[in-house]
């Protein structure tokens, strides 16, 4: 297959806001394809992941393109493969040497792609639920059945492969491997603690936690420890694998939250937990586990049982590491656990369905977060420079919400309420590091930072083009564990302005 086929494609889908038309175009490639590389590069990554190509190296490459469209999909999968492996002394003219090859091979178009995908401008997690529904379409194979494949794989490609070669019987092999992270359950925002009750009925009530969530898997003495994106962080947490290695197991998966606490047993710092997830092997800050779900045990996997049961698994196993809740409360005591949360210094409660299965990826109704504070994760799109003591720095951040038919974020507003010198300096940083235009007033930037937002609510506004617009938002922290993906959709904001005129109480 032409590398221009997928060029053109990706064009295509960014070019249309119509999800059904995204699908369609997706499908008919995928349909086509003859190597995984496809469907990665749909997605805008290339198929080895990151390949270790500089932002600055890419953008400085001047290469004449050439005029006609010769380039396979495999020519250049294996070009970046052989890209990501060059190493050792004099690996830079090398590596040089081999970007230039393969660019001197690419039409302009071809080569403005490249470049998109090697520096992460087309990296589209939002793209994954579409690229998804492609996947069904093109293999003639249910949604379901392709969604749980891509759980338990956590690989597109690999994905895509077993539903058009071997279908719904290639996709059903896919198991649950201790040691292999699956990606993690996610909870909606509920309107009220009274209203999430009444939508669940037989539910379990825990505090939700202002921590890290982290996924563990023990298989006998081996135990790794992975973050919400599945990074594996095993080497920077050992006081938890030592506290996992000596659980009354052989084997087990479980999902949880991870935070230090300080000497009275209230959380400290959201971001002082986070710095332990790229340090090695330090116990200047212990950090204490909190875990809420068993998805598999001595060889048995509990995905598709229900919550009930898997928590009744979980407290053999896990005992006083599990998280506080209740289960079945009426209304007075499922608000006793919600204050006794708040007072310990979390940022509410988790209700959930007791007769749930888990439904790795998604964000459903089956899990719901109840905060007294209403917080959006949004995408920073672009930052304006400060004035006055803030001259020299950038401030006025511009977010956006996730467009779930996954196009670029949609700006929903802007703030710079809230950041301290601290984190001015911080971002001032990071989102030159990731800038793609300049001008005197605004620093674009790549869409990948997530940051959580307070707000009192949202209006109606024709602004900006998802209609609605923040009201008196103020920053709370940068989510470095969470990426674009998993930021709140446009549908998630816009269902706020209809609540009390757009006030959340």
């Amino acid at each position: 297959m032409l590398f221009s086929e997928v060029v053109e494609t990706s064009a295509a889908v960014a070019a249309t806001r119509s999800r059904l038309a995204k699908v369609a175009a997706l499908a008919g490639l995928v349909r086509r394809s003859t190597t995984p590389a496809v469907v990665s590069f749909l997605v805008g990554a290339p198929s080895q992941g990151r390949v270790g190509a500089g932002f600055r190296t890419v953008f400085d490459l001047s290469v004449p393109p050439d005029g006609e469209a010769t380039l396979t999909v495999s020519d250049v999968d294996e070009a970046l493969g052989a890209f990501a492996g060059i190493s050792g002394k004099g690996a830079a003219g090398r590596r040089a040497e081999a970007l230039a090859g393969l660019f001197s091979r690419a039409t302009e178009s071809e080569q403005d792609f490249l470049r998109r995908l090697l520096t992460g401008e087309l990296r589209q997690g939002a793209l994954e639920g579409v690229m998804l529904d492609a996947i069904a379409k093109a293999s003639d194979v249910p949604g379901e059945v392709v969604r749980r494949a891509f759980m338990l794989s956590g690989s597109l490609s690999e994905t895509a492969s077993a539903a058009l070669s071997t279908g719904v019987e290639g996709l059903s092999a896919f198991r649950l491997q201790v040691g292999r992270p699956v990606r993690p359950m996610l909870a909606s925002p509920a309107a009220s603690l009274p209203e999430a009750l009444a939508e669940l009925g037989s539910c379990v009530v825990e505090h939700k936690l202002d921590g890290a969530r982290i996924q563990v898997h023990r298989q006998g003495d081996e135990v790794r420890v992975f973050t919400r994106t599945l990074r594996e962080i095993t080497a920077s947490v050992p006081e938890l694998v030592e506290l996992v290695r000596g659980l009354a197991c052989d084997s087990v998966v479980l999902d949880g939250e991870t935070l230090a606490l300080d000497d009275s047993g209230k959380p400290r710092p959201f971001q002082e937990t986070m710095s332990r997830f790229g340090a090695q092997d330090t116990r200047e800050l212990l950090l204490s586990p909190f875990f809420f779900d068993c998805l598999h045990r001595d060889g048995v996997d509990l995905l598709d049982e229900p919550l009930r049961a898997r928590l009744a698994a979980l407290r053999d196993i896990a005992g006083e590491h599990v998280i506080p809740g209740l289960s079945d409360p009426d209304g007075d005591r499922a608000a006793a656990v919600l204050d006794e949360a708040l007072d310990a210094g979390h940022e509410g409660v988790m209700v959930k369905s007791l007769e749930s299965v888990y439904a790795a990826g998604r964000r459903g109704r089956a899990w719901q977060k109840v905060k007294p504070v209403h917080t959006l994760d949004l995408v920073v799109l672009g930052v304006e420079w400060g004035s006055g003591r803030r001259k020299g720095l950038l401030s006025n951040l511009h977010l956006g919400a996730r467009d779930p038919d996954g196009g670029p974020p949609m700006m929903v507003g802007k703030t710079f309420k809230g950041l301290t010198d601290e984190l001015l300096a911080w971002q001032t940083r990071e989102l030159l590091a990731i800038a793609t235009d300049k001008s005197e007033w605004v620093v674009e930037v790549r869409p990948e930072l997530v940051i959580e937002i307070e707000l009192d609510g949202v209006q109606t506004s024709t602004r900006y083009p998802g209609g609605v617009a923040l009201r008196f938002a103020r920053v709370v922290r940068y989510r470095p564990d969470k990426d674009a993906a998993e930021a709140d959709t446009i549908d998630t904001v816009r269902a706020l302005s209809h609540k009390a005129g757009g006030a959340i109480g």
